[in-house]
């Protein structure tokens, strides 16, 4: 089992009064919080950790029996131990369950106060509203309806301009229609949260985004990679060629005597993400046959063949 230091991740002294760790939890969490950063996974997970540290540490029963514990032993936040070894659920042990009342809290967390539950101080504190940083009444801090996953294809140009998707979905039986507002810059493999509230549906849904795969283009990070055939004589003795990009069509040359499988770099003319970051487009060279050729060209090529000294 992973120790948890609650004191590092709220970043404040073992010696802390309640007042001085309500105040670091508050700036955490405002800085962390899910509705700051819709898109990033980073900073939930981090944003789950301080108010699982404040729910600890706000609480005076709470702290006193995780002191407790970790004042007899050097541990380190991260670092694994055997909970059997230090009197939890081994034979003569203390028994612990785990709650199934808030998944956003940790095995360690559960192997304390798994039978105390979450978000009522066992002191008589009043818990803290998260709802109350952005001065709005919610509360942020728990999930109390269901959540759902599903996966939303989109093609590279939609995710760099945005879209809106209509979405089909069956959620308990019921099929539910949907419309999902991508934003303009998301990234594949990114989470997009739909309130299902709006829809009658009971609970969020959870969209992952995935990029379809392209026959010419393919996102590298935020370069795009393009694919260009080339005839045999344009390669040869170069070209001027029109391509499109996510901006419009641009004209590039090709340079004389390009291989297939050469690429031209085009600056700024990439992916650019949510924080407009912006990548570069690449034009990838690949040389085709003609389908079909005239007696003409064919006795050039027969000719070129003769004389060529190549191979």
């Amino acid at each position: 089992m992973e120790y948890k230091d609650y004191y590092k991740i709220l970043g404040v002294e073992k010696t802390a009064s309640q007042d001085e760790i309500k105040k670091s939890f508050r700036s955490l969490a405002k800085k962390y919080h899910p509705d700051l950063n819709p898109n990033d996974d980073k900073a939930q997970e981090k944003f789950k950790e301080i108010n699982e540290a404040y729910e600890v540490l706000g609480d005076e029963e709470k702290k006193k029996m995780y002191d407790q514990f970790g004042s007899g032993y050097n541990f380190s936040n991260g670092q694994n131990f055997d909970p059997s070894q230090y009197g939890f659920g081994g034979p003569g042990g203390y028994s612990y369950t785990y709650s199934t009342a808030d998944g956003d809290f940790s095995d360690f967390f559960n192997m304390f106060f798994g039978g105390m539950g979450g978000n009522q101080r066992s002191s008589g504190q009043k818990g803290f509203d998260l709802g109350n940083l952005f001065g709005g009444g919610r509360k942020a801090s728990r999930k109390q309806s269901p959540s759902y996953e599903s996966e939303l294809n989109i093609t590279i140009e939609e995710g760099y301009n945005g879209v809106q998707k209509d979405i089909n979905l069956n959620i308990g039986g019921e099929n539910k229609s949907i419309t999902v507002k991508v934003p303009k810059g998301i990234l594949p493999g990114k989470k997009l949260k739909v309130k299902g509230e709006k829809w009658g549906i009971k609970g969020d849904i959870l969209f992952k985004i995935n990029f379809e795969e392209e026959e010419k283009n393919r996102l590298d990070g935020l370069d795009i990679v393009s694919k260009l055939d080339l005839l045999p004589w344009e390669a040869v003795l170069g070209e001027k060629v029109v391509v499109n990009t996510l901006d419009g069509k641009i004209k590039i040359d090709i340079p004389k005597l390009i291989s297939s499988g050469k690429k031209i770099r085009i600056p700024g003319k990439g992916y650019k993400d949510m924080k407009d970051n912006k990548g570069d487009l690449y034009i990838e060279v690949n040389i085709v046959n003609p389908k079909s050729l005239t007696e003409e060209e064919i006795e050039l090529y027969q000719k070129l063949k003769e004389i060529s000294k190549h191979n």
